[in-house]
């Protein structure tokens, strides 16, 4: 049961009578509504009412949702209420009429919070306007409740302002003194009134109610005694709930970013040797890289390669940012692959589009195998415009915008838009660069930062450093980071 089932669960006990214990000496509520319907009577003969303020339906057995305890009765709320009123029609209270002075109060529906007031949203109209509108002025202690949004939820009218009013989509209850407005802000707020707003709702597409339908609602109301008890009995218990569900709330939180987190976590111990134990039979890392630089000429001999390819990226103890095992290096990310960013042909040459040559966008990047992409170009496209063309296996990566860092390997000949980058890695496992690119997403982020967008390039991705383990290792590092993974996908389905 979560906080705010339980505050139901709560509230619904405190309007049956099932909260507090009964006390057979205290006085019965029919008293109290008898007391009520006596000074309406007295207000009626004032002409501060209307003959038909007095004139309530009766409440029928079928009415009644469950039993009450004796000395309680069921009202509706117009029988407790000395008087009631809505908002105005929405042009008689627009932005036209606001002020910047502390004048009158609008009470809009983002007040009307569902654990009570909301000092939001600050909004005032004049005192002169107030007088063309008198009849939704609202005072301090009265009951007021949202038409929509969700409907019925209720909260009591602060003392903070010189003066107050109702937006066209709140009503307020005006509840004499000898009845715990409190009690009835619980009771109001209780499912016992929400049940009966959304049994009969006004509007298609929003739950909504009105003055005269809230003014026939019916509350359980029992002696005065006993609604005094009842709220105290609330405002003790109330509060430890609301802490539990702000204590549920951060560990729901938190249960929903550890995946993500551990993932994070996985990524950045596989990076720095921490995850899986080194072997000193494996051949160092500094020998693969000697080895990458032989397969690079000879690339180079065949045409696949450029000779400006050959030259080797620098790097400095200044840009490592983690301590390695000794068995493994640190180079640029340039000098462990063949790095190229894709293009996209002109729309306006339908030669070039509707081949059989995938043309990947980086929204179709999927943190996996790409097989397919939704456009493809002809192999004119690809030689008229320079495009590169990847290699099954070969590594993506986004570098604009939101998808940046976003990532995918080949799974067949394809090429992509200037916004991918893709590498052919030389002698390297083409898994462990993926899974290296993902520790370091949030880094490329932030190298990104400073434009109207993030923004990568493929001079800053071959420029960044990259930590080189001995290639046997590569494997192992893959295999337990895929492993885990798993393990955490099957704690997430399970959960």
């Amino acid at each position: 049961m979560n906080a705010k089932q339980l505050r139901n669960s709560i509230l619904q006990m405190a309007i049956q009578g099932k909260l507090v214990p009964q006390d057979p000496n205290d006085e019965p509520a029919s008293v109290l509504v008898q007391h009520i319907h006596k000074v309406k009577e007295h207000l009626v003969r004032g002409c501060k009412l209307k003959k038909r303020d007095l004139i309530s339906e009766p409440i029928t057995d079928e009415d009644k949702p469950f039993e009450l305890p004796d000395g309680w009765v069921f009202v509706r709320m117009q029988d407790i209420s000395l008087e009631s009123a809505d908002g105005p029609f929405g042009s008689n209270l627009k932005k036209e009429h606001y002020t910047d002075k502390k004048e009158v109060r609008i009470i809009q529906l983002s007040n009307i919070g569902e654990l009570g007031w909301k000092d939001t949203n600050v909004k005032y109209t004049t005192f002169e306007h107030l007088s063309t509108i008198a009849r939704s002025e609202a005072f301090a202690g009265d009951v007021i409740i949202a038409k929509m949004m969700p409907a019925g939820r209720a909260i009591i009218c602060p003392q903070g302002d010189k003066k107050y009013v109702l937006s066209s989509d709140a009503v307020r209850f005006n509840f004499p003194d000898i009845l715990n407005k409190r009690y009835l802000y619980y009771a109001i707020n209780s499912s016992i009134v929400k049940d009966q707003v959304y049994g009969e709702v006004q509007g298609i597409t929003r739950v909504r109610t009105s003055l005269n339908k809230l003014r026939t609602y019916i509350i359980p109301l029992p002696p005065l005694s006993e609604q005094h008890r009842i709220v105290a009995k609330l405002e003790k218990i109330l509060p430890v709930v609301d802490e539990y569900g702000k204590a549920q709330e951060e560990a729901d939180k938190l249960q929903a970013e550890l995946p993500d987190k551990l993932r994070k976590s996985i990524l950045q111990e596989a990076i720095q040797g921490k995850l899986v134990p080194q072997d000193p039979n494996d051949e160092p890392a500094s020998i693969l890289l000697d080895k990458i630089r032989q397969e690079k000429k000879r690339l180079v001999k065949v045409g696949v390669l450029k000779k400006s390819e050959l030259k080797e990226i620098p790097i400095s103890e200044d840009e490592f940012f983690a301590d390695i095992p000794d068995s493994w290096v640190w180079t640029k990310m340039g000098n462990v692959g063949s790095w190229g960013a894709g293009a996209t042909p002109s729309r306006g040459n339908p030669e070039y589009y509707g081949g059989d040559i995938p043309w990947l966008k980086t929204g179709e990047l999927n943190n996996g195998i790409v097989s397919n992409s939704e456009e493809k170009v002809t192999k004119k496209a690809l030689d008229d415009c320079s495009m590169r063309l990847n290699k099954p296996g070969d590594v993506m990566i986004a570098m604009y915008g939101a998808t940046i860092g976003k990532l995918g390997i080949a799974g067949k000949t394809l090429t992509t838009n200037q916004a991918c980058c893709a590498c052919t890695p030389h002698l390297i496992y083409n898994w462990y660069l993926f899974y290296y690119l993902m520790a370091n997403k949030d880094a490329f982020t932030k190298l990104g930062a400073g434009g109207a967008q993030p923004n990568i390039s493929r001079d800053k991705l071959i420029n960044y450093p990259f930590i080189l383990p001995p290639l046997a290792e590569q494997h192992r590092i893959v295999s337990k980071i895929e492993q885990l993974f798993r393990e955490l996908d099957y704690y997430n389905w399970n959960k």
